[in-house]
């Protein structure tokens, strides 16, 4: 297995197995029924996007499948500084897909509520926004793999902090494997409209969602620096 930083060059590459691998499975775009497997979705495929056009980004290739390069996971990483979430959130009512909408929302309101700039006083944060593997690789620890190298590239990148959006109980192992701690939670049961219905039906096992942070000095010698 090879690692590599993701240029612009290789998003479609990189849409195409979150397509297949991630969008559809994920669990609050499953609750909200966003998308189905393999299809598209024009405002997850933007925020993606988004994403690799911050260069910090990474995927695992496999240069073995059958003569070629194949992408079969990737964590999409990008650079979050004040202000950023709020003007987000103000964006989504112009945004035509009401699920995408709902997920954000719950996301951005969260964030905004428990905020990391100002416990932290930092004026910049590097963003863990998506973690996916081929379901047919899963189990090798290529997710583990894909977070060391994030965590490798925010240091050498100078950044303080590290935040992550961990929907479900697999992302939230691996990170707090890798010194993650939670700052806060929302459970999914008690995220609910003005009825009292619950927004997002998460499925069990996922119950909610978790900001988590992993605080790195220049000092830290933790995990040392890798070549990409």
């Amino acid at each position: 297995m090879e690692y590599q930083m993701i240029a612009p060059e290789h998003s479609e590459q990189v849409l195409e197995h979150l397509r297949r691998n991630f969008f559809a499975d994920e669990p609050l775009n499953k609750a909200a029924g966003l998308c189905q497997n393999g299809s598209s979705c024009p405002a997850l495929e933007a925020h993606c996007a988004e994403a690799i056009q911050h260069r910090m980004s990474v995927m695992a290739v496999d240069a073995k499948e059958k003569g070629a390069c194949k992408i079969v996971g990737v964590v999409l990483n990008g650079i979050l500084k004040p202000g950023d979430t709020a003007k987000a959130l103000s964006k989504l009512d112009c945004n035509d897909d009401a699920d995408f909408r709902k997920i954000f929302d719950l996301l951005h309101r969260h964030n905004l509520k428990h905020n990391l700039f100002e416990h932290f006083d930092v004026d910049c944060m590097f963003d863990v926004r998506i973690l996916s593997v081929d379901s047919c690789y899963r189990g090798q620890g290529i997710a583990n793999e894909l977070v060391k190298r994030s965590v490798a590239v925010a240091r050498k990148n100078g950044f303080r902090l590290l935040k992550a959006d961990a929907t479900g109980i697999f992302s939230q192992k691996i990170f707090r494997s890798h010194g993650f701690e939670v700052f806060s939670e929302q459970p999914y049961s008690k995220y609910t409209d003005e009825d009292g219905k619950v927004i997002l039906p998460v499925e069990a096992p996922h119950i909610k969602l978790q900001q988590l942070y992993k605080a790195i000095c220049a000092g830290d010698q933790d995990e040392k620096k890798q070549s990409l």
